[in-house]
């Protein structure tokens, strides 16, 4: 009993430890945070970095720290939809629990974050992976927003960024809708000007008309007198 109390407190001290460092020294593309309730459950946000299938994609997940952590690793999920991982299955990474033959203690949260981030980005196949194309992936990093959004855990330990989505999402609504009124206008325009044909022209199309069909019939008329001059002369 004494053990394993003592195993628990080193855990949360080492925990805690991770916190203040995360926090004084962020780890690109990743945020990190322990539920308030439960310091051995942390919730994760990972920022689709620039140029790569994820970019724009806002992917959140979690780690579940054993009660004898640091000397055994913690479990990894992502909740996000992304492309890469299942969601809501333990990853089977060197990071993870499925690995703790080649886990190092000194390892901190920062590290595993990153180890993950780095693995997100590769192709390699792993129990937990999935293949998908560029192009779904991008797809998801569009959606990501709205559907972190439905989470509320994820609103309640990610407020910032929460609000920073939504702030993301009026303003496309709103690129959205002048984008469709300034489509209107310019259908409106052409459908004016094809309206407004000036009268003139239809006068001169008129007349030029006019002109074309009397020379044929003088035309006509003209075969006409020809054909009967050659037959009177043949008659003759």
């Amino acid at each position: 009993m004494m053990a394993s109390k003592r195993v628990n407190t080193t855990a949360t001290g080492r925990l805690k430890q991770d916190y203040l460092r995360i926090m004084k020294d962020p780890v690109p593309y990743v945020q990190a945070i322990p539920l308030p309730s439960n310091i051995l459950e942390w919730h994760y946000i990972v920022t689709g970095p620039e140029q790569s299938p994820y970019e724009g994609g806002i992917y959140h997940g979690k780690l579940i720290f054993p009660r004898e952590f640091p000397f055994k690793p913690p479990s990894i999920y992502m909740i996000t939809p992304n492309g890469r991982f299942k969601c809501n299955t333990r990853l089977c990474l060197s990071i993870s629990d499925f690995h703790p033959d080649t886990w190092n203690p000194a390892w901190s949260v920062s590290t595993i974050l990153t180890g993950l981030l780095s693995f997100m980005l590769e192709k390699s196949p792993t129990l937990g992976s999935i293949e998908t194309s560029d192009a779904t992936k991008r797809q998801l990093a569009a959606a990501s927003g709205q559907f972190n959004l439905n989470d509320k855990i994820f609103t309640e330990l990610f407020p910032t960024v929460s609000v920073s989505i939504q702030e993301e999402q009026r303003k496309r609504e709103e690129e959205l809708k002048e984008s469709t009124k300034t489509g209107q206008v310019n259908n409106r325009s052409r459908t004016s000007a094809g309206n407004n044909i000036d009268p003139n022209q239809d006068n001169q199309g008129i007349v030029g008309s006019t002109v074309a069909n009397l020379f044929v019939i003088i035309g006509l008329a003209a075969f006409a007198y020809t054909v009967k001059y050659v037959l009177r002369s043949v008659v003759e």
